[in-house]
């Protein structure tokens, strides 16, 4: 697809569906309609799946996906024979049960490999010799080759997260990588907006721009490692509301601490030999952007405006 028309068609429409990713989603596209393929890599929760998806169903591909983790073997990539259907027929093509890779290329389709980094090395093998050679040799059935069309598109966390392993030069040497990091905060204003339209409508502009802005602190501080995407702030204005129905009260300081406390404490992962805890750090982000001060009982209280009710 080169047609500059339909690129330009291709991305407006892409735009309307991914919020704040104008310039991710023009490189992304011309590297597809470059034939190349395509590694995302930034932090969890910053739309890397949601981005490549979007651009895949508006340029009309096929779209296998992969989870990515320890368990991936060669065998879950690529496929298997049936081991009932080879006792009565032997290893014929047809026993074949095509694995996600297997599907992509007959198809012509993208393989989408969701964090990649959590692969074991062997099954990153099996790309890589797809990724050179566009064709695969598998014992039995025999050659594959890819049809026009195929391409990997990949997404990872970056190496320090829990469970990520450095990708080889090999892998970075067939793909055209783009960095992606967290939007802006009207851009995840504007997603937590799409996401809960009716609860954020029933609160404060200014209570659902703090929220944000605390989730968004969570990612600068100096003693968490890896904060939290904006999935945080949807949940916790998402439990805000839940709590307003079961406590039948406004939307005030403890109120809204407790939803965040709920939706932030187990998506933080604080710096080794740090002696708080993530409740603790959640709760100096809250009093400091919603301004909250204790009295002389250690009550936390909500300034005028801080907060708004139904």
């Amino acid at each position: 697809m080169t047609d500059t028309a339909a690129l330009s068609g291709l991305l407006h429409r892409v735009l309307g569906r991914v919020v704040g990713r104008a310039r991710e989603i023009e490189l992304v596209v011309a590297a597809l309609a470059a034939d190349r393929h395509v590694l995302l890599e930034g932090p969890p929760g910053t739309g890397k799946s949601t981005l490549l998806r979007a651009v895949a169903d508006e340029l009309g591909l096929g779209f296998e996906f992969v989870e990515g983790n320890a368990e991936l073997t060669p065998a879950r990539l690529v496929g298997h024979f049936d081991p009932a259907r080879v006792l009565t027929d032997g290893y014929d093509p047809d026993v074949f049960v095509d694995g996600p890779l297997i599907t992509a290329m007959r198809d012509g389709s993208l393989l989408y490999v969701e964090e990649i980094n959590r692969i074991p090395e062997e099954t990153l093998n099996v790309l890589i010799t797809v990724m050179s050679e566009r064709e695969l040799h598998v014992p039995r059935l025999g050659r594959v080759a890819a049809a026009a069309g195929f391409r990997l598109v990949a997404a990872m966390n970056p190496f320090d997260a829990i469970g990520t392993a450095r990708i080889s030069g090999a892998v970075y040497d067939r793909v055209c990588r783009l960095s992606v990091d967290y939007q802006d905060a009207p851009d995840e204003i504007t997603i937590v907006r799409a996401a809960l339209p009716a609860i954020v409508a029933s609160l404060s502009p200014d209570y659902v721009a703090k929220v944000v802005e605390v989730v968004r602190r969570t990612r600068t501080h100096a003693d968490v490692r890896i904060g939290s995407s904006v999935r945080g702030a949807i949940d916790t204005i998402a439990v805000t509301e839940s709590l307003r129905g079961l406590r039948g009260a406004p939307v005030d300081s403890t109120l809204g601490l407790d939803a965040a406390l709920v939706a932030l404490s187990g998506r933080m992962r604080l710096r080794e030999g740090c002696t708080r805890k993530a409740e603790d750090i959640v709760n100096e982000l809250w009093a400091d952007v919603f301004r909250v001060t204790d009295d002389s009982e250690g009550k936390a209280h909500a300034p005028t405006g801080a907060a708004a009710s139904r």
